[in-house]
């Protein structure tokens, strides 16, 4: 192979959901999608999505509503600063650890 046909060579894959592996665990914040507040939810359209289209990790679904896969999500926030209509919060992972314990007892 000449070093001009190295020019020509491209990736094929696509990044996305479980490139390394589950790393919902690392999560400190957990992004909650207001639905009431959601563009799309509230407007029943596919308008909006930038929750969607920030998402470094692609764990966000580009549906009606929008879903956030929590066995992937790190919880960066980009989600939630992107929202325009401030519909994504970012809770803190242990309110869900002890409202899962409470179901327990």
């Amino acid at each position: 192979m000449k070093q001009d046909d190295f020019s020509t060579l491209i990736s094929r894959s696509d990044p996305g959901p479980g490139d390394g592996g589950r790393t919902g665990s690392w999560r400190v914040l957990r992004p909650v999608i207001d639905l009431g507040a959601c563009i799309p939810s509230k407007t029943n359209k596919r308008a909006c999505f930038n929750c969607w289209f920030y998402c470094p990790d692609g764990v966000v679904s580009k549906t009606i509503p929008p879903v956030i896969d929590y066995e992937y999500c790190k919880g960066c926030g980009i989600c939630a600063e992107e929202c325009p209509a401030g519909a994504i919060s970012m809770i803190e992972e242990a309110h869900f650890m002890e409202e899962k314990n409470d179901e327990c007892i």
